[in-house]
Parts: C-alpha cells; sequence; structure tokens
C-alpha cells in the first residue's frame, strides 16, 4: 500500500506540472485568444500531455515496457481521457452553465483518477 500511495503521489506531482501547463494555455487561449472554454480546454490538455509521457515513464511507473509499445498505449489513455475531456468540459460548462475554470478543476480530477488507474494497470504494467 505505500508503493501506491507513494506512486500515485508521484503521479499527482506530475499531474501538476502538466496541470500547470493545461491551466496556463487554457486562461491563455479563453482570455487573450477569444477561444470557447471547451476548445481551450482541450488544446491545454494536449500541451499538458506532451510533458506527462517522460515524467510519467521515468518518474512514476519506472517502466520497462520498450517505448514502441508504451506510447501507444499512452497514446491510447490519453485518447480516451481527451474524449472525457470533452465530455465533462461539454456538460459542466455548456450544459451546466458552470463556470469555466470549476469545471475544469472537476474534469481535471476525474480525468486524473482514470489516467492513473490505466497507466498503472495497462500502459507502464
Amino acid at each position: 500500500m505505500t508503493h501506491l500511495l507513494r506512486q500515485f503521489s508521484a503521479f499527482a506531482g506530475v499531474g501538476l506540472v502538466a496541470t500547470t501547463i493545461h491551466y496556463a494555455v487554457l486562461i491563455g487561449l479563453v482570455e487573450i485568444g477569444g477561444l470557447s472554454p471547451v476548445a481551450a480546454a482541450l488544446t491545454g490538455f494536449g500541451a499538458g500531455g506532451a510533458v506527462s509521457y517522460g515524467l510519467s515513464r521515468r518518474h512514476v511507473f519506472q517502466s520497462e515496457r520498450r517505448h514502441q509499445e508504451a506510447i501507444w498505449r499512452f497514446g491510447l489513455v490519453v485518447a480516451v481521457s481527451f474524449g472525457l475531456t470533452y465530455l465533462f468540459m461539454s456538460l459542466f460548462v455548456t450544459i451546466g452553465g458552470i463556470p469555466y475554470l470549476l469545471a475544469q478543476a472537476a474534469t481535471t480530477g476525474i480525468v486524473m483518477l482514470w489516467s492513473f488507474v490505466a497507466h498503472r494497470m495497462w500502459t507502464f504494467a
């Protein structure tokens, strides 16, 4: 259990770095670029995800899986995460009328749990 807790803490740290990039892009595109919150969230998601692979592989899961196999698995988990981000941001902002930053915070939590389980059990296992 201690290993799992340390691993999740490291995952959360990597997530913090990726999320900082994600939110910077999101806020910049909405406030300065005039982009819709959903489109800006998806763009920010892509920017944060680009940083996440290397940090997760090296510092969180210490995977020995070959890059050729891990990268497509990571990409598939990211694709599902991208879809979940679109789904929840659309539900929260467009349908629910929730402010975009609060909606993104809730979406981040949901997607983070999904991603940790998927990467731990499949991508880097």
